[in-house]
């Protein structure tokens, strides 16, 4: 199995990256994780984690955070820590992801100027051809934020907005992170249970009740 690197920025979304985690421990995968400056500030307003400015506390709260046996498969880093093994391509991984990434994050790595080690590690990717997947969160995008994607799209990297669907009719906030998560894997080739998958359109029954202004 591989080792993959999920980097923690700023943006609003990190159910997502809880979800990841998970996801990729379960089905087999170590992880190492780091936040950015940012980012744990909006770790602890949305999961009431507290990792420290940096990140520095990350490594004591994981067991707390993801429960014992996920944290057995994850290796937490500060964001300053630039000698951990995802900022060297000489430390096989099987790809980076950013989730959430903030717009900040984009430009530095679009730009390839690495303030901290989430940036080192999407660089890494880029240089050494491996996989990196950045799942922003930001609406509505701006010339500039269009124009970093275009840029990272061409160098190799994959660019998926966290937006869910709801063809598959969710049920809970869960349901809808686990669908973003899931077409992240699905790009990783991960094999994984989350979400629902397409098999078509639902056919109603009949016309009555439907109201026409829906169908317009």
């Amino acid at each position: 199995m591989s080792r993959y690197f999920v980097g923690i920025t700023g943006a609003s979304g990190h159910r997502y990256a809880e979800r990841m985690i998970v996801a990729l421990v379960r089905a087999g995968h170590d992880v190492d994780v780091a936040l950015t400056g940012a980012g744990a500030k909006v770790f602890l307003h949305e999961l009431g984690v507290d990792a420290g400015a940096g990140g520095e506390r990350l490594p004591n709260v994981l067991e707390g955070w993801l429960g014992s046996e996920v944290a057995q498969g994850v290796r937490a880093f500060a964001s300053d820590e630039v000698g951990a093994p995802a900022a060297s391509g000489t430390a096989l991984t099987g790809g980076a992801i950013i989730v959430p990434c903030s717009m900040g994050t984009m430009a530095r790595v679009a730009a390839g100027f690495s303030s901290n080690l989430v940036e080192r590690a999407a660089d890494v990717a880029i240089k050494e051809g491996r996989r990196l997947l950045l799942l922003p969160r930001e609406t509505p995008l701006s010339e500039i934020h269009l124009e970093n994607m275009l840029k990272l799209a061409r160098l190799g990297a994959v660019l998926m907005p966290c937006a869910p669907g709801f063809y598959h009719h969710p049920e809970s906030i869960d349901d809808l992170v686990d669908h973003v998560v899931g077409k992240a894997l699905d790009r990783l080739g991960i094999e994984h249970g989350l979400g629902a998958r397409w098999r078509g359109l639902r056919q109603p029954p009949s016309d009555e009740g439907i109201d026409p202004r829906r169908e317009a």
